[in-house]
């Protein structure tokens, strides 16, 4: 049958509008691997569960990517890649750290596990990939160190307790850890239950929040820096550091302030001047941009962000934008508990959201660091999303600015 040219003409729009459609779904681009670890039943019980996603280099949009694999335990809090992008560890409140191999696509092979003498709160790996810090449990506070060999986690090198000079009683509980990008320091967030509970027993007079910190021995053993531990606020709840192993920077959810430290003489830590520094409320969660240019806070209770440049010199950080304090920032969905910077690009930045069961994307501007709204976010996860890790896909070009 022979068609007119107006059918014709039909045809090919078709034809084309198709061939676009596919060719469009072809363009995008994997930037990174998102994981994201959710509770995968109620926020107290069922199997953890990692979910995968893949980033979009142009508009940071997420797509599920692979299987989600279960956690190797309940209730999953903290993730850590090692600096090589080929394995990911998983720390689960049930009381077992769970090792996975990253494939070149993203996805993720259960290897091994440890079970943890507490339960683990946070975790961390050095970036030569050779020790996994487990920061965790209460009465007191631990810091453990487990060797790692090609990924593997080896037996229980050390577990030293946190506990304040001549304060041995008080009821410390850790909750976050760091270490520094040139190996040499851990650092872990505590507090004092007794001390911020209202109605509980104060057995000191000691500062309710503290940060301890550790020059890390050739062998990986810990050994307390000078001073240490440096007061912290009331309920310090998360800690980082910066990529140039100069800053140590820790959020206060009871003060609503983020602390800056100066690192002095390898591990010793003094106040930074003029801090600490206001943030939104409940502050939960922070990170440092890949470049030591800016530094994100999640404020829990008022589901934002809120967004910091960082002085060169001094590390000092001052709102760059999205308004930090009382009146919030940069908005998130319900929770946000857990945060990062892509690592392939430094351009973006998602927050896992606890009671919003999803993720929220924002675009950074590198100029200036201020935060607009990826494509389609909020992407929605499973259950209770607590901790959130990323790895890049191919080539990245971050590179630290220095002074």
């Amino acid at each position: 049958m022979k068609l007119s040219k107006v059918s014709q003409l039909v045809m090919v729009s078709a034809i084309g509008l198709v061939l676009a459609t596919v060719l469009s779904g072809c363009l995008y681009v994997t930037v990174d691997f998102i994981y994201v670890a959710c509770s995968g039943g109620t926020a107290t019980s069922g199997t953890g569960q990692i979910q995968i996603y893949a980033v979009d280099s142009a508009s940071g949009a997420l797509r599920p990517s692979g299987t989600t694999v279960p956690s190797g335990g309940s209730q999953p809090v903290s993730l850590a890649a090692t600096a090589d992008y080929a394995n990911l560890y998983v720390a689960n409140q049930s009381g077992t750290v769970v090792h996975f191999t990253i494939s070149s696509f993203g996805q993720l092979t259960q290897s091994d596990a440890v079970t943890v003498p507490f339960v683990p709160a946070s975790i961390a790996v050095n970036t030569a990939g050779t020790y996994l810090y487990v920061a965790g449990g209460s009465s007191p506070g631990h810091v453990a160190v487990y060797p790692l060999s090609s990924g593997k986690i080896g037996t229980l090198a050390s577990n030293t307790s946190l506990i304040v000079p001549g304060y041995a009683n008080d009821v410390l509980i850790a909750t976050g850890v760091t270490v520094l990008a040139n190996n040499n320091g851990v650092y872990v967030t505590a507090y004092d239950q007794s001390a911020y509970n209202p109605g509980g027993t104060v057995t000191s007079n000691a500062n309710p929040g503290w940060l301890f910190g550790f020059a890390v021995g050739t062998t990986g053993a810990l050994t307390a820096a000078t001073g240490s531990p440096y007061q912290a606020g009331v309920k310090p709840d998360a800690v980082t550091s910066d990529p140039r192993s100069l800053f140590v920077y820790a959020t206060d959810f009871a003060s609503n302030e983020l602390i800056g430290y100066t690192i002095q003489g390898g591990t010793a830590l003094s106040f930074m001047l003029n801090g600490p520094f206001k943030t939104g409320s409940e502050p939960s969660a922070l990170t440092v941009d890949p470049r030591g240019l800016y530094v994100y806070v999640t404020d829990a209770l008022q589901n934002s962000v809120s967004g910091y440049t960082l002085a060169l010199s001094t590390g000092t950080p001052s709102a760059n934008g999205g308004t930090s304090g009382a009146s919030g920032g940069y908005t998130t969905d319900t929770d946000p508990v857990s945060i990062l910077v892509d690592p392939s690009q430094g351009v973006f930045v998602y927050t896992a959201n606890y009671l919003g069961n999803s993720i929220t994307g924002s675009h950074l501007d590198p100029n200036t660091g201020t935060l607009s709204p990826n494509q389609a976010t909020p992407y929605p996860t499973g259950p209770y999303p607590a901790a959130i890790a990323a790895i890049p896909h191919g080539n990245h070009a971050i590179q630290i600015v220095t002074p």
